[in-house]
Parts: structure tokens; C-alpha cells; sequence
């Protein structure tokens, strides 16, 4: 019985590991021992994990689950606001007040904002003596200004947020730093939301302070939002640069056609899947691919290898930026698909092609085998990324 293998190919840093590709061709549904000693599930195939994601019969919260990497002991209740951790119908009741300022045509109207960031952050590069940390300097800072724009939070704080979004997502913090980071957050969050109530602001958080959240429910969900606003869209903007600089065809293609944004951001978010895995437990006995799971079993799920499948998509371990990678699970599936996917495509459909555009011979200025992947996070990137380009 497998435990399940953390990291991605020593191969290629983009790639699930072979034993997990192999896990999947034998079986999409396999048993799993999880490191507290309980038996569940792993889902790697495609199909499989997507059901998994739509079925209500399975549930999110932390409380009931097993955790795959390491035996931290029974897990707590999702804070309130925490919409990972929780089921319908209160997760439906956050979920149906946030969709509203989440919507498509909200989000491209921040176009022109994230196009004035991302130009502020280019220019500042280019005044740089020398190579630069690309994630310091133009993968961090961009979706940090913008998700602290969006809520009201001043950008001079980013740098405490990105501290404690580093500290939660680690998979080898203990629960003592996880608790002071989750803490320190939510302190935070607490005192800005009650200014925002004796003052309310032109802002997605002074915004909320009309509905009937309560002061608790409020700092839940601002400290929610800003934290996935965060570290998601930064390690998608390195890790997707860092996988075109390891391309050259498919730089040169988004470099040369800048429209083709939309659809590269959607291969980018297949073929590197910087969230690995998810959980769900069986709220009742649950028959899937002629097994029985059975009331209590958690299942993990493989996103990195679901968008490897080659039965939804041929040839899945080419990075192909003219692929129409639609369905992908990149944001998730079901009811809590990524709530900020759109703020999220935004975001990368503008920055990653004005870097390319700007420094067209943009390239590694460090060996591969010197470049920090972020193996021991529960969100893959890498934690620097030193770059370097020819004067034009």
C-alpha cells in the first residue's frame, strides 16, 4: 500500500514523479496509508478526481480529514470565513456573497490597473545593475498589490502577509508556527475590518461591512482571500516564466504573439499545477469505480497528475501553449473551484506576456540545478528565480 510521494520528477521540476504517474496508469483509485496510521484513498486520474471534487456526498471539512504528508494530530475546525474548510449550506452562504465581486467583467475592468502595476514592476527591473530575483522582484509584488487594492489592505503590509501565507502553506511547519502565523493574520485582519466599520471604504472589505457577516466572519474571509491572492498567482507568474525559459519554442511563441495570453495561461495552469493535492472525506459510504469507499476514508487528490492524464489530454507532458486546455483542475473543481480564478487569469494573461515583450531575451542567469523549488509547500514554485537579459 503506497504512502503518497511529495515533490515533483528529479528529472524535470515540472513533472509529477514517476511513482505517481505509474500510480495513476495502474489504477486511477488506489488505497492509501496516511501517516497517522488511517487507510484512505488516492484519486490520480482525471475522471476520477473531478468526481470526486462535484460530489457532495464527500466533504471539506478540516476537522474530518486525514492529513497525507505527516501526523499532526486531529485537525481543527476551518476558522470562520475559512471557505476551504467548509460544506453547503455555509459554504454556499459565503460563497453566493463573494461571487458578486468576483465576476469576469469585474475583473477585466482591473485590467488597466494590473497592466499599470505590472509596467511599475518592468521598469523598476530595468533600472536594476545586474541579474534580478524575478519572484522579489516582479512575481511577488503584482498580485500582492492588486489583492491588497482589491480589499483595502495598505501594500506597505504585503510583505507581513506574504510572510504568514509561507508559514501556512508549508508542509513541514509544525503546528505551533502554523497557529502564530494564522494568529498574527488574523489580528491583523480583525482591527483593519473594524476600521473599515467605523469608516467603510471603496474597497472589496468596506464593501462586505453592509452585509450580515459579523465582525469574526468578516476577518475570516479578508484573511482567506488574502492569503490565496497571494502565494497562488505569484508562484504561477516564477514557476510559469521559469517553464517558458525551459521552452524556448513556447517562449518565443507568446513573445511573438502576445493574444495568445488567454490560452497560455491555461496551459501554464495545466501543466504545472502548482497546487498538488486536495482532500475529501466520505460523508457516507461512497461507490466509485466499482470500490467502495467507505463514511469517514479520506481521499486525497492528485491535480498534477489529473492534468497529466492522457486520457483527457493527449500527449500531457508537452508544454504546448496552442493547446485548448479547458477543464483543466488548476483552480479546483465543483463548488469550490478557486473563487479569485478570474482576478487570477487577469493577472497572468497581462504580466507574463509584458515580461516577454519587454525583455525579449530574458534567460536564466543561474544554473538549473541551483534554482530553489518550493518542494516543502503545499503551493509549488520556486522560492527564487534569478533572471538576466541583453540591453536592447
Amino acid at each position: 500500500m503506497p504512502h503518497i510521494p511529495t515533490g515533483r520528477d528529479t528529472g524535470c521540476p515540472f513533472d509529477p514523479t514517476a511513482e505517481m504517474t505509474a500510480l495513476r496508469e495502474r489504477d486511477p483509485l488506489v488505497r492509501l496509508a496516511f501517516p497517522d496510521g488511517h487507510v484512505g484513498w488516492l484519486a490520480t486520474g482525471y475522471e476520477t478526481v473531478r468526481a470526486v471534487f462535484a460530489d457532495s456526498r464527500f466533504s471539506s471539512r478540516y476537522e474530518l480529514m486525514h492529513y497525507p504528508f505527516a501526523d499532526i494530530g486531529e485537525l481543527p475546525p476551518a476558522p470562520a470565513g475559512d471557505m476551504t474548510g467548509m460544506d453547503a449550506p455555509e459554504h454556499t452562504r459565503f460563497r453566493k456573497l463573494l461571487m458578486g465581486k468576483f465576476t469576469v467583467r469585474r475583473m477585466r475592468e482591473l485590467t488597466a490597473r494590473v497592466e499599470e502595476i505590472t509596467a511599475e514592476q518592468l521598469d523598476a527591473m530595468a533600472q536594476a545593475d545586474g541579474p534580478v530575483d524575478l519572484v522579489e522582484a516582479f512575481a511577488q509584488p503584482i498580485p500582492a498589490l492588486m489583492i491588497c487594492e482589491l480589499l483595502g489592505v495598505p501594500s506597505t503590509d504585503r510583505d507581513f502577509f506574504q510572510r504568514c501565507a509561507l508559514q501556512l502553506t508549508s508542509i513541514v511547519s509544525d503546528q505551533q508556527a502554523q497557529y502564530e502565523a494564522m494568529t498574527a493574520l488574523g489580528d491583523y485582519m480583525h482591527k483593519l475590518v473594524l476600521a473599515k466599520r467605523a469608516e467603510p471604504t471603496d474597497d472589496l472589505l468596506g464593501d462586505l461591512t453592509s452585509s450580515d457577516l459579523t465582525d469574526e466572519e468578516l476577518t475570516g474571509v479578508g484573511s482567506f482571500l488574502l492569503g490565496a491572492g497571494l502565494e497562488t498567482t505569484a508562484n504561477m507568474l516564477a514557476l510559469g516564466t521559469y517553464a517558458l525559459l525551459r521552452h524556448p519554442d513556447q517562449f518565443a511563441a507568446l513573445r511573438d504573439d502576445p493574444a495568445l495570453a488567454p490560452q497560455a495561461v491555461e496551459e501554464l495552469m495545466r501543466y504545472l499545477t502548482i497546487t498538488h493535492t486536495g482532500a475529501k472525506t466520505a460523508l457516507e459510504d461512497v461507490e466509485l469505480n466499482g470500490k467502495l469507499i467507505k463514511a469517514g476514508e479520506t481521499v486525497v487528490l492528485s491535480m498534477e497528475t489529473a492534468n497529466r492524464d492522457p486520457l483527457r489530454f493527449p500527449d500531457p507532458d508537452t508544454l504546448d501553449l496552442h493547446r485548448k486546455a479547458t477543464g483543466h483542475v488548476g483552480f479546483g473543481h465543483g463548488i469550490h473551484q478557486c473563487l479569485g480564478q478570474q482576478l487570477a487569469r487577469v493577472e497572468m494573461q497581462v504580466a507574463l506576456p509584458a515580461l516577454l515583450t519587454r525583455f525579449p531575451t530574458l534567460r536564466l542567469a543561474a544554473p538549473e540545478e541551483e534554482i530553489p523549488l518550493r518542494t516543502n509547500q503545499t503551493i509549488f514554485g520556486v522560492h527564487s528565480l534569478p533572471v538576466t537579459w541583453d540591453e536592447v
